[in-house]
């Protein structure tokens, strides 16, 4: 399938071993591996809309039962080991109806470790938006973007690839950033 690894090597879908050489080199582009690639994209990108339109039990459905999660680069504390429950009950808690979000990632790398975990880097953005942000109390705009990079742990399983990390490492942001530590009421 000739067609399928020059369409996955287009769109940036290739296996890649770690390292910043690597990175740029990539593994050769099998039909496997290009459909895992696309398949961990598509779970990403599904996480993302599933978040942005408050579908707590599709969010919840990518993950593993436990979760390893390091957000500690924008918002402070450690990295943890969680339940997944408790990672979507955190956003469901601060991402409420009062409280518009918009998710978008690209620039996808895979790095598999084996035939069943990978890696998968991406750059992302994401904005949020409240209202009571905009009262000069609260800081005087209503919105707040960040820009970073993501990195998705996957395993698969018998069900499909499931998530098992996620980590987010800004490399900007704007806006107020009590408007993304405030849970919208």
């Amino acid at each position: 399938m000739k067609t399928l690894a020059l369409i996955a090597a287009l769109a940036g879908a290739v296996a890649v071993p770690s390292g910043p050489v690597a990175a740029q080199a990539g593994d050769p582009v099998t039909e496997r591996t290009a459909a895992d690639v696309a398949d961990m994209i598509r779970i990403a990108n599904a996480i993302d809309a599933a978040v942005d339109a408050k579908d707590w039990p599709l969010a919840r459905s990518f993950f593993a039962e436990a979760i390893d999660v390091d957000f500690s680069a924008l918002v402070g504390g450690e990295p943890a080991t969680i339940p997944a429950d408790a990672l979507i009950e955190g956003w469901s808690g601060n991402l409420t109806a009062a409280k518009t979000s918009f998710h978008l990632r690209g620039n996808h790398r895979v790095a598999f470790d084996g035939g069943d975990a990978a890696l998968m880097h991406s750059h992302g953005n994401a904005w949020n938006r409240l209202e009571a942000g905009a009262d000069p109390a609260n800081g005087g705009d209503a919105r707040w973007e960040g820009w970073g990079a993501y990195t998705h742990g996957f395993a698969r399983t018998e069900e499909g690839w499931t998530v098992t990390s996620m980590t987010f490492v800004p490399t900007a942001q704007r806006g107020n950033p009590w408007v993304r530590d405030t849970p919208g009421s």
